[in-house]
């Protein structure tokens, strides 16, 4: 009997460490007062006496120029979605999935025979247009996957 109230006063007094804890960082100081609009002489600024300045004089830094990509940086980046210029393997098949989802009909990450098949005679299918059941060359032709571009700002 001692040993459960001795748990309980135990788990009441880490409750409340835990709770004081928890609560102290939330608390936040007194920011400075704003400054007032008096100046250490004690008089208000006059609008009309403000300095000015003429910004024809000045001339700010140049802007910052974007460096040329080559080619292989742009494939690379493609598949580096993060940017830390490491692939990683789910960054790598990630182009893919989007396909395999396609493919796989009844959506159980599993791509069976079947569901290939039944891909690859419906594209076939498509693609004869005289219903010869064979390919000829402008037939197989339209089989090519499309390329989508995306465009690209050229700013």
């Amino acid at each position: 009997m001692s040993r459960i109230v001795l748990g309980c006063i135990l788990t009441l007094v880490a409750a409340g460490i835990g709770l004081f804890w928890w609560q102290g960082p939330a608390e936040v100081e007194a920011a400075a007062p704003p400054p007032s609009l008096i100046s250490l002489a004690g008089e208000a600024p006059d609008p009309e006496n403000l300095p000015t300045v003429d910004p024809g004089d000045l001339e700010g830094p140049a802007p910052p120029e974007a460096s040329e990509l080559t080619k292989e940086q742009r494939r690379f980046f493609r598949y580096d979605r993060n940017r830390d210029w490491r692939i990683t393997r789910s960054e790598m098949l990630s182009t893919r999935s989007d396909a395999f989802r396609k493919l796989d009909k009844d959506g159980n990450n599993l791509l069976t025979f079947e569901e290939w098949a039944v891909t690859t005679v419906e594209k076939f299918e498509g693609a004869d247009a005289n219903g010869d059941r064979e390919l000829s060359p402008g037939e197989f032709a339209t089989t090519k996957p499309k390329r989508t571009r995306t465009r690209r700002c050229n700013c």
